[in-house]
This record gives C-alpha cells, structure tokens and sequence, in this order.
C-alpha cells in the first residue's frame, strides 16, 4: 500500500467568508461522522503532535492546488477547546481566486482534512471509532459534501505590509527553485 493510499479524509461544512484570508475549523472535537457504518469522533488533542509538521492547505485534496502551507507561514494551525483552527492567507493563483470566490458566493462545501492515523491512535467500540491521535498531512477547502458536520471557515480582508509581501514572494522563488 502506498503512503497515498493510506491517507484518510474527513470533511466538515459551516463556512463564512469576507475578505482574501479564510479563518475557521478545519476540524471539531466530538463531533460525529458517519462513514458508511462507523461514527467517528476526534478527540481533544488530537492534531497536537503533528503541529509542529509542514502541513498544506489545498482545494479538495488536490496537491496541484496548494493554497499554503505551515512552512512558508501562509497557513497556521493551533488546537483550542472547539477543534483544530486554522487561518489561510490565500494566494493570487486561480485556485486562490475560485477558494476566494466560491467563499463569497456561499458556495463551498466545507473543510476536510487528510491524515494518518499511527499505530494506537484510535480505539473502537462496536461500530464507533474514536480518534486519540492522528498525524495531519494537509487541510482542505472543499467543494462538495463533507463527512463531519462542524467546521467554520471566515473570509478576513487584510492587506499584506510590504514586508510580509516580500517574504512570501522570496519563500515561493526558493521553494520553485529547490
């Protein structure tokens, strides 16, 4: 089995939006999932150890839409008591634009989220699958139906200081050059 393969998927549907940054619930603690028989719950904590992690931010899990990610500081992620927040400075690629877009209109479908889940990460009573600890490899803006019912997502308009501008330019050039 591949590293791909073996990736899970979750999503979640309350957005909102006004401006170019998107602020939200990528994910919420004991919320409930149902995945064909299972309901699945996260559990507070989570995300934790994978925080400190490169994660991405894309459109509807596509790694050709990357939207940002922790590394370059376009993407940032942290836990509180409701579930895992993130906010997403969007960029000016069409993928940016449509997120940016379908966000005004009220058009998207949610937030999803692909992870791994490591050995003793989840327990399972009959039918219910409750998750202790997954490894978080990319949140998601989705367009279409997602599993988890409460997630949130908020368009924020703030323009970028000259400074920030620049290091996110330099941080794109470095990357495409590697």
């Amino acid at each position: 089995m591949t590293a791909a393969a073996s990736i899970e998927r979750r999503a979640f549907t309350e957005l909102r939006a006004s401006g170019r940054r998107l602020e939200g619930y990528a994910a919420t603690f004991g919320s409930e999932a149902r995945i064909g028989s299972i309901v699945e719950t996260i559990e507070r904590g989570a995300f934790r150890a994978s925080l400190g992690e490169d994660i991405l931010a894309l459109m509807d899990h596509d790694p050709a839409r990357v939207l940002g990610r922790t590394r370059s500081g376009t993407l940032r992620l942290s836990e509180d008591t409701r579930g895992l927040s993130f906010s997403l400075d969007l960029p000016d690629t069409q993928p940016g634009r449509d997120v940016l877009e379908l966000a005004q209109r009220n058009d998207l479908g949610g937030m999803s989220f692909g992870f791994v889940v490591p050995r003793g990460g989840d327990s399972w009573r009959g039918e219910r699958r409750s998750l202790r600890t997954v490894m978080l490899r990319e949140i998601s803006v989705v367009s279409s139906f997602p599993a988890y019912p409460d997630t949130s997502l908020a368009l924020r308009s703030r323009p970028f200081p000259a400074a920030d501008e620049a290091r996110r330019r330099r941080l794109i050039i470095a990357e495409l050059s590697a």
